[in-house]
């Protein structure tokens, strides 16, 4: 049987966050990340395009020996996942496999709200994918979802003024508009990959109390799950402990930026789609 890695995939940097958990979690695994930086940020892009380009990401996955592949990346597993599932895994290989992101968190988000209302701050693309109040309603139909969109959230953060004092100002604009919906939102979800990185800011104007939920660590919880209840996905995953680190824009900037979201030095390769 050829073995091969674990594929990781976000638009750009956000899914390092997941990565990061993930590795933690399971660090025995070999893992191709792929960051699609030149073609970056996918969240104002329509449905077709989305699905284009993750197609295109899942196919260089496939054929550098992924048999499994993560969309680390909410905007993806919104827009394009259930279409490449339906449509394209069967002619490109029975025995693979896409998963996203959406649906571990909308497993299990009913087990910390106490209210019943839950918020979800994301991109303007997930927001208006519906993609998490139609997946909560399958789990938890009791549940009402409140949505934000937060456009200025992933620019502040890739141009590294996530600490800045503008950051504070949408930040908490932002989180009052999603407030404001409901009096009864008590957990709050962070719909997008980079968000974890505003998580000390989201958590300072947010009220006391509130449960506020990054998605890396549920993320990797739900595939150490799927891997002991599919063996045979498992067996066609290599475990050297190796990781390698790819993106479609420069290098150096990718390289430079990598680090505030995984936590460590990283050397990235170019590639070209």
């Amino acid at each position: 049987m050829n073995k091969g890695p674990i594929g990781v995939f976000d638009s750009g940097y956000g899914g390092l966050t997941v990565l990061k958990e993930i590795v933690d979690q399971l660090p025995q695994y070999d893992y191709l990340y792929l960051g699609d930086n030149a073609r970056a940020p996918y969240g104002t892009r329509s449905f077709e395009t989305v699905y284009q380009y993750t197609l295109q990401c899942v196919q260089w996955f496939f054929s550098q020996g992924c048999s499994l592949v993560i969309l680390a990346c909410n905007t993806a597993s919104a827009k394009a996942l259930r279409t490449i599932q339906q449509n394209d895994l069967a002619k490109m290989g029975a025995d693979k496999r896409v998963l996203g992101v959406i649906r571990p968190t909308t497993e299990i988000i009913g087990s910390f709200s106490k209210t019943n209302n839950v918020g979800i701050l994301g991109t303007s693309g997930t927001v208006q994918s519906n993609s998490y109040p139609i997946e909560i309603a399958k789990f938890y139909p009791q549940i009402k979802v409140y949505q934000q969109a937060c456009p200025m959230w992933v620019p502040l953060i890739e141009n590294n003024e996530y600490q800045s004092a503008g950051a504070d100002y949408f930040v908490k604009k932002d989180i009052d508009k999603l407030l404001s919906q409901s009096p009864g939102i008590d957990t709050i979800l962070l719909a997008c990959t980079h968000y974890p990185l505003l998580i000390e800011k989201i958590k300072q104007f947010a009220p006391q109390g509130m449960q506020v939920l990054s998605q890396g660590k549920i993320v990797a919880d739900s595939l150490q799950e799927y891997l002991s209840r599919h063996p045979e996905m498992e067996a066609k995953c290599s475990k050297n402990g190796q990781i390698s680190f790819f993106t479609t824009d420069s290098t150096e900037d990718f390289d430079s930026h990598a680090t505030n979201f995984y936590g460590k030095e990283i050397k990235s390769t170019h590639l070209s789609l």
